[in-house]
This record gives C-alpha cells, structure tokens and sequence, in this order.
C-alpha cells in the first residue's frame, strides 16, 4: 500500500537531492516511491536534512531536503510505501 506524503518543489540535479513539502510523517530507513509523467522508481531513505541538519525523522509541514538515486523533475510525487503485516 502506498500514501501520498508530498510533491518535489526543487531539484538539485548535480547533486541529486529534491526539497518537498511534507503532508505525513517519514523516517529514515522507509521506502518511498517517486512518480511522474517520466520518473517512476522506489528507493530507501538513507539520509534526511532540515536547513542543513542531518534529521531521522520529519514531520507533516516539515520541509525537508531528501537524496534520490535517480534523477526528477519539479511537481513529481513522493509516495510512502507502507508494509502490509498479516
């Protein structure tokens, strides 16, 4: 299952690294899935900062500065994939 937590407002593409705008929580270690008209891939959270400060976890309204592993584009969606347990 998958939950929509924000959108890519700026992409720094020589350093691989989006800024979004939070609207759920997120830590580090979960998955995300990046989706947009030519962006589709799911990757780990490995590292996370806020103004510059290395953070494990944010918060909705929280904007935060996020590495990917492949490249975006402004206005594509993050999405928290969420495990489902029996």
């Amino acid at each position: 299952m998958e939950t929509r937590i924000g959108r890519i407002s700026h992409y720094y593409d020589h350093i691989r690294v989006v800024v979004l705008s939070l609207t759920d929580k997120l830590n580090v270690g979960d998955k995300v899935h990046v989706l947009g008209h030519t962006t589709d891939f799911v990757q780990e959270v490995t590292s996370m900062e806020i103004e510059h400060k290395n953070v494990s976890s944010v918060s909705p309204g929280d904007e935060v500065a996020l590495k990917v592993n492949e490249p975006v584009k402004e206005g594509d969606v993050i999405y928290k994939i969420i495990e489902e347990t029996m």
